[in-house]
């Protein structure tokens, strides 16, 4: 019997439904619905790939690992040096760097500068390639390591909620980024993060697990 159409979009509906309701908790702190409203979401997405084990994609949000993270992570080769930032001690210096940077470009070229304060996290790579209809799904998560050689934490990286393991086509185009791309970043744990992870380990198994 062949797959119904209709349960296939209603499955892609629901895991976008379900995508768009995660950037609102986990990336904006801007939640829409409550943790139970989002339970429910994700209860209804897991019995219906339960029905149509044929639709489950690696990128749904029933597929984020849990449990406990891997150990012994395998070694991987950076596409290019990762590098760290360089600290300065003075006005002095904070200009030197400055006339290097206008010396390595054009004369037509403007400089601009944006600040912003520095979060001290662990630095990573994400490696996506490219998919189905345009799409770009997470391959890979990679430590900066000794900045050319990392290790490969892509199981770990999964269970973070706002690492997104796919990228539409639709979101890649006004970024115009190709259907492969990496990102690099901070992993950080905020503070109120910190503060509902102490409080879910005083309770008695109960609450959500968003």
């Amino acid at each position: 019997m062949g797959i119904s159409k209709t349960a296939e979009q209603q499955i892609d509906t629901l895991r976008e439904e379900i995508r768009h309701h995660e950037y609102l908790y986990y990336v904006l702190d801007a939640p829409e619905i409550t943790d139970a409203q989002y339970d429910a979401l994700m209860t209804r997405l897991k019995e219906s790939e339960k029905e149509h084990p044929e639709l489950v994609t690696p990128d749904s949000p029933t597929q984020r690992v849990g449990g406990k993270p891997l150990e012994g992570f395998p070694k991987v080769r950076h596409s290019r040096p990762m590098l760290s930032l360089d600290n300065v001690y003075s006005n002095e210096e904070l200009g030197a760097w400055d006339e290097r940077v206008r010396a390595g470009l054009r004369a037509s070229e403007g400089v601009a500068y944006v600040c912003e304060l520095k979060l001290d996290g662990l630095s990573m790579a994400l490696q996506y390639d490219g998919g189905a209809n345009g799409s770009a799904h997470l391959e890979r998560g990679v430590t900066r390591g000794d900045g050319t050689t990392g290790e490969d934490v892509t199981t770990n990286v999964r269970t973070i909620r706002s690492v997104p393991l796919s990228v539409t086509g639709r979101k890649l185009a006004p970024s115009k980024l190709s259907e492969s791309f990496e990102v690099r970043g901070e992993v950080v744990l905020p503070q109120a993060a910190l503060r509902q992870a102490e409080r879910r380990t005083h309770r008695s198994g109960t609450g959500s697990c968003r």
